[in-house]
């Protein structure tokens, strides 16, 4: 059914629009009582579902500690950073566009039947280091039986996961008929074309300069290496998962890497944490709602920190259709002041863009792993070659 989303999306904004008048205001109420109730439920689980997926991650990267991993991790680390920091620009540039929604009157606001709110046991960054800490830590101890927890812990996940799949259409509904209600949806749909047009430009953009900077600026090679990866970056569009699209992403980092097999061990590593669409996408159009709402432009420091934790939370993401947005919704939250409206006016944008924002990590996982082969190559000596041989002999 997610897979679908953005064309159930559509049909709820379609359906809000035309059917506005034949709604009953005590229903309008119920769906938009429904999505705080929901909202409330999953900053409530949040915590458990970062801990959990940092957990596992933690201990999966110690039993598989090798030069090479350490390699793979600080360069993911400095790409979703370098990718979201050259967001802000974008971002700042589109705060400056004309397209600020007048809001009505708190009169004729929508309001909630009731409200309830879930207490927070723990703070998300906190939950955070404490899944990576303890992941890394019990691994020392006893690998084997901290193993089967991580496991058990991603089944949990899983399950909350696919309990958020079948609540999120319910949570932006009630928040569309808001916006409806409030008399600010055909607004956003007409102002945001030019801003979809942003992202895109900039996303595709950017990797296509890291393909062309990989190439040594040979223009017919770095079209080559885009053409080696359309197949994979089609299905990430049509399916919205990374994870669906990773058996054709293996072929096309083959094609373009010069030492397959380390190519091939890269996506599998990256495909989770690896998300340079997302790192674009989100703080983009955080500008964007934020000019909406007439909140004030984050200053550089505060938008510094935003990005430490955004790319921390990007080890928590998992590559399934909305993903990148549900363990966000906090960090907004927390470092941009985003409040429940906001947060469910970008969970819309961003699964109403999520086929190309998938495109664009596909596309940008490619270009990791070539980056990661030509790496290697350089800093190849023959300690290095015997050390990345017993690796592959280990797997």
């Amino acid at each position: 059914m997610f897979f679908k989303m953005p064309f159930i999306l559509g049909g709820y904004i379609i359906a809000s629009v035309l059917l506005d008048n034949f709604i009953p205001l005590e229903a309008k109420q119920f769906l938009y009582t429904l999505s705080l109730s929901i909202k409330s439920l999953i900053v409530f689980l949040l915590p458990l579902i970062i801990f959990g997926l940092l957990f596992r991650a933690a201990v999966t990267l110690s039993r598989n500690a090798s030069w090479v991993i350490g390699l793979i991790l600080v360069g993911v680390c400095i790409s979703n950073f370098t990718s979201t920091f050259l967001s802000h620009y974008v971002g700042v540039w589109v705060y400056g566009f004309d397209h600020t929604i007048i809001l009505p009157q708190q009169s004729t606001s929508l309001k909630a039947l009731w409200f309830w709110e879930l207490p927070k046991l723990i703070a998300n960054d906190k939950a955070m280091f404490a899944g990576i800490l303890s992941g890394l830590l019990l691994s020392f101890i006893t690998k084997n039986w901290t193993y089967h927890i991580s496991e058990f812990f991603e089944k949990v996940v899983g399950k909350v996961l696919s309990l958020f799949y079948y609540l999120i259409p319910i949570f932006i509904m009630g928040f569309i008929v808001k916006l409806q209600f409030d008399g600010v949806i055909t607004t956003i749909v007409k102002d945001y074309t030019l801003i979809f047009s942003v992202v895109a430009l900039s996303q595709f953009g950017y990797i296509c300069g890291i393909y062309f900077l990989l190439s040594k600026g040979r223009f017919v090679e770095c079209l080559q290496s885009v053409k080696n990866m359309l197949p994979a970056a089609i299905s990430g569009f049509s399916t919205m998962s990374s994870a669906a699209a990773m058996p054709l992403t293996l072929i096309g980092v083959q094609n373009n890497a010069r030492q397959k097999d380390l190519a091939k061990s890269v996506v599998p590593a990256t495909v989770n944490i690896h998300l340079v669409g997302d790192c674009f996408a989100i703080p983009i159009f955080a500008y964007a709602v934020l000019k909406n709402y007439d909140m004030a432009e984050p200053a550089l420091l505060d938008y510094l920190i935003f990005s430490f934790y955004f790319v921390l939370a990007k080890f928590s993401v998992a590559a399934i259709p909305g993903g990148g947005i549900i363990v966000m919704l906090p960090i907004l939250e927390s470092y941009l002041g985003f409040n429940a409206e906001m947060m469910s006016l970008i969970t819309a944008l961003y699964i109403l863009f999520d086929p190309v924002i998938t495109a664009a990590n596909v596309l940008g996982n490619g270009a990791f792993a070539k980056m990661i082969d030509r790496t290697v190559i350089f800093l190849k000596s023959p300690h290095t070659e015997l050390l990345l041989t017993n690796e592959e002999e280990a797997r």
